[in-house]
């Protein structure tokens, strides 16, 4: 059946209904926040804060940059500054973590995939020639090859978020997507400015989205999301 607009509310839309807690260092930041967008701009302040208190034991401390000892980070990967990386973790070759990125345990950052100002919650994965800039990777949460967040409005205006009938302003100008837990990004889709995926929806490869998309839903196309059961 066709998911109803009555599915759009934005309650939906909160930390403790895209997420389920503790897969993520900064889980007690979000869970304080009304949306969990409101952290993009803070996500440096937050690392800076946590990196130190990291127990010395298990993470590696490169200036601003910390690294759980069981990663395993390709010679070829770029890292830094204001990042931290979880246990086992992988970074494969030529990933570019520019920073700043909180980057949970037991997740992947493949080849050729960029991070910039995210946060991937424990076992996310962007393995093939992903672009994941000011965006929110729940736990388990999978980006299929070539799949992109798009965090700047093509008029660079600031970003708000569809919802059923309405339209949330964030009063941010960068925001690429948030995904809930155990999303599925199908192969070279483009996550458009604003784009919030609930928990355990699977995006359709070569997928346009924008706005809003329910949990427990398949998003096939513009218009058609129906019901996953």
């Amino acid at each position: 059946m066709f998911i109803k607009d009555i599915l759009c509310q934005p309650e939906n839309m909160r930390a403790s209904k895209l997420f389920k807690p503790d897969n993520t260092l900064a889980w007690m930041y979000l869970a304080e926040l009304d949306w969990p967008w409101e952290a993009l701009p803070y996500i440096a302040e937050y690392i800076t804060k946590l990196g130190p208190a990291l127990d010395k034991a298990e993470y590696e401390c490169h200036g601003s940059v910390w690294i759980h000892k069981t990663a395993a980070i390709a010679p070829t990967a770029f890292i830094g500054p204001c990042v931290i990386i979880g246990a086992r973790t992988e970074v494969r070759h030529c990933a570019y973590i520019r920073g700043p990125a909180l980057v949970g345990d037991d997740a992947v950052v493949g080849n050729s995939t960029e991070l910039k100002n995210s946060i991937l919650f424990n076992g996310a994965q962007v393995p093939h020639f992903n672009y994941v800039g000011d965006s929110i990777l729940g736990y388990r949460s999978h980006m299929g090859a070539g799949s992109i967040t798009s965090n700047v409005k093509s008029d660079s205006s600031l970003v708000s978020v569809a919802c059923g009938n309405e339209r949330i302003a964030t009063g941010i100008k960068k925001f690429g997507a948030i995904l809930g837990d155990s999303v599925e990004i199908g192969c070279n889709s483009v996550l458009n400015p604003g784009t919030v995926v609930g928990r355990h929806t699977t995006i359709y490869p070569l997928s346009m989205v924008r706005g809003f998309i329910p949990a427990d839903s398949i998003y096939k196309e513009k218009g058609e999301v129906v019901e996953k059961l």
